[in-house]
């Protein structure tokens, strides 16, 4: 997270017993939990597959199923490119159920939401943050996030492209997919709340996720990846202390099923990386069927192309298990099999060759399956994982076909293969690198495509399914409405100008986006193969009456922080206190203002501005990061266009704690502490830009809530 000395240590604290429930009876207790009927945590078929397969150490069964049978404790991360403390991880130790309903925990509940929604924190378990930080990825790599859905892993990942702030387009991407259509609603929700131009969501089946590729230098080139992220479905065993639906209805039938899809997901994964490359394979179930089965068939047929890196050094005060290099097989009904070949006929569309480990012991010993990392929950207070690290050395052997020689004809595709293990073992890509680049090609020079124009894809060519979305439109390059932009804001020459997008084809452009110019690339070289659900951060909102000011747009604070290096006029330095009343008070006149606020207001014509707190390295008691808003200059008032989570966040900053809201009143009233009293003076606040101004939130000068008791990683 962040720079890569970040979260490489995780430091223990002690874990002590849950706190809070204070007396009150079973009823009272019964409410902070959730009100249900608790859900007995037994399942003998579970205890006594894993007791079989010895994945605990000798003497620990019952600290693991204690552990399992207690709530998970709640842990959160804190933005690592945002300039915090070392200290980005921490956990309490209390449920997220206890947060959730107990009367002395609201503030820290409320907190928690708030600093949530403004991108600031994410709440994580521990464990799902431990694949971002062994994927190792810095700001120019290619990412791919397989699996992506709901996206905390794909938070992470882009807080390492973004590792150092001043850079406003970082040269690498992440490319975030998810099967789910609706889910994939969800992963771009958590994405957007990070402003990151260099984030793309997509919706495709990871096990076909489509080949993409990218212009280089006037050549179409595959597009493969630095850093892959395979965090496939499973069957989520390792979450019971979560999801305690698990205790009930877990069965060996679910990985058994699973298994296959998730050989072919990590299979797609390794053909797209690229030679040199890094793929984190990863799961929240502890069955080796779906962690160490798929790792060695992945690395059997692979044929030396991958390899198990080694990371016990990467993570230093991390507990785990090296993976283990024999298992067996059970049905669901509680058979065992040690050997394919001990599967009856009957049972081998459930039973795969692949679930087995691999019979010659020099080839299992070269695989390395020890280099694995299991982690259990009763030896850090965790959930249950399994993490891969694979490292590609060559092409995949399916892709190292030597290329066709001109007007020899290619081979006859046979029929499928009818062999069980031939089948498992075929790859999920079925053409080579040569004819991905053909077919290409193909597709741009047939002069179908609008210039500029990234659509979904035509029904014929791919069936679309979901919500239908708008196409992703480039502003051309003499496009009318983008030279009083540049005026207004004095942008710099080096703008990107080229980046900016909307997604409409027809009638006025309302709001712009902006990408990194690789995303641009790969946005419009494939918008005939890819179904993309959205990218790009809002820089631009048209204003309803845009028409009576010098620019018809106004700046979007979802991007300021990508805009504000390029932009070199209409920038007004405010102080902390003029940061607070701005905060709280809905449009306030001039007077209300710093005397050096006003005199760099008083001539700018009306329209949106940038309001900029640098802290004073002389004052250490103040705040010491800097602030950038979207504001307005009115007639006689300036006022901020901040969402109302993102303006707690900077009061919290500033020592303020944030009050709760009174839910019956539509609006709050700022106390005189927070730099005045009385109604917002909005004389022009509607007429001028057409946006219902956001309720000022209610402040005290106390300082808000310790967060939580322990780090997890530095």
């Amino acid at each position: 997270m962040g720079r890569r000395a970040r979260g490489r240590r995780f430091q223990q604290r002690p874990q002590g017993a849950e706190d809070g429930a204070e007396g009150g009876g079973k009823r009272r207790e019964a409410g902070w939990e959730g009100g249900y009927p608790e859900i007995v945590k037994e399942n003998k078929l579970f205890e006594h597959y894993y007791q079989e397969l010895k994945i605990v150490p000798e003497g620990e069964w019952d600290q693991f199923m204690e552990a399992l049978r207690e709530p998970l404790p709640a842990t959160l991360r804190i933005t690592g490119y945002k300039r915090y403390p070392e200290e980005l991880a921490w956990h309490t130790n209390l449920s997220r159920k206890i947060l959730r309903k107990s009367p002395q925990l609201e503030k820290f509940h409320q907190f928690l939401v708030s600093e949530t929604e403004s991108g600031n924190i994410s709440r994580q378990e521990a464990v799902s943050m431990i694949p971002p930080l062994l994927l190792n990825a810095h700001p120019h790599h290619k990412i791919l996030d397989m699996c992506a859905a709901p996206g905390s892993k794909t938070t992470q990942l882009i807080e390492m492209l973004h590792a150092d702030m001043n850079v406003p387009f970082p040269e690498g991407f992440v490319i975030a997919n998810d099967v789910d259509n609706k889910r994939c609603y969800l992963l771009v929700h958590q994405a957007k709340r990070l402003s990151s131009p260099c984030i793309m969501v997509v919706n495709h089946d990871a096990s076909s996720i489509p080949r993409l590729t990218i212009d280089v230098n006037g050549k179409k080139e595959i597009l493969f990846y630095d850093r892959i992220l395979c965090d496939v479905p499973c069957s989520g065993d390792g979450t019971m202390r979560k999801n305690i639906d698990v205790w009930k209805k877990w069965t060996t039938l679910n990985s058994l099923q699973l298994h296959g899809l998730q050989l072919r997901i990590a299979t797609r994964g390794a053909e797209q990386l690229v030679e040199g490359g890094r793929m984190v394979y990863s799961t929240c179930s502890l069955n080796p069927i779906e962690d160490e089965a798929v790792i060695a068939s992945l690395l059997e047929k692979s044929e030396g192309a991958l390899e198990l890196a080694d990371v016990s050094s990467e993570l230093p005060g991390l507990k785990w298990m090296p993976g283990i290099t024999q298992w067996k097989v059970m049905t669901k009904d509680g058979q065992w099999f040690s050997e394919w070949e001990a599967v009856p006929h009957g049972r081998h569309t459930q039973i795969r060759p692949t679930m087995f480990p691999p019979k010659d012991p020099e080839r299992l010993q070269a695989m390395h399956l020890e280099r694995c990392l299991r982690i259990l929950p009763h030896h850090q207070n965790t959930g249950g994982f399994f993490v891969a690290v694979l490292v590609k050395k060559s092409s995949m052997p399916w892709n190292k076909r030597p290329p066709k020689l001109q007007g020899e004809p290619r081979e006859p595709v046979r029929s499928g293969p009818t062999d069980p293990a031939e089948l498992e073992s075929k790859p999920a890509g079925g053409i080579d690198d040569t004819e991905i680049t053909e077919r290409a090609e193909n597709v741009e020079n047939n002069g179908s495509k609008k210039d500029g124009v990234c659509g979904p894809p035509p029904s014929k060519k791919m069936k679309l399914f979901g919500f239908k979305e708008d196409p992703f439109v480039f502003i051309p390059e003499d496009d009318p409405l983008f030279p009083p932009i540049q005026k207004f804001y004095a942008l710099d020459p080096s703008f990107p100008k080229m980046n900016l997008l909307t997604r409409t084809t027809e009638g006025k452009k309302r709001q712009l986006y902006m990408v990194s110019k690789e995303l641009r690339n790969v946005l419009l070289n494939n918008s005939e193969r890819v179904k993309v659900i959205n990218t790009g951060i809002k820089v631009w909102c048209r204003n309803n009456s845009g028409e009576e000011f010098d620019c018809a747009f106004r700046l979007a604070q979802e991007g300021i922080y990508t805009l504000y290096p390029f932009i070199n006029s209409r920038i007004i330095t405010v102080s902390m206190e003029d940061v607070k009343i701005l905060l709280t008070q809905e449009n306030p006149f001039f007077r209300k203002l710093s005397s050096e606020t006003y005199s760099q207001a008083k001539d700018l014509a009306k329209g949106s501005i940038v309001l900029k707190y640098e802290p004073d390295p002389t004052k250490p008691d103040t705040l010491q990061c800097p602030i950038v808003l979207c504001g307005w200059r009115g007639k006689a008032s300036i006022r901020t266009f901040v969402p109302k989570n993102e303006r707690l966040h900077y009061l919290r900053m500033m020592g303020l704690e944030v009050l709760a809201e009174k839910k019956k009143e539509g609006a709050i009233l700022a106390p005189e502490s927070a730099g005045g009293s009385g109604p917002p003076e909005a004389e022009e606040a509607g007429a001028e830009h057409g946006v219902e101004p956001a309720a000022s939130p209610s402040v005290d000068a106390a300082p808000g809530p310790d967060p939580a008791e322990g780090a997890l990683p530095r």
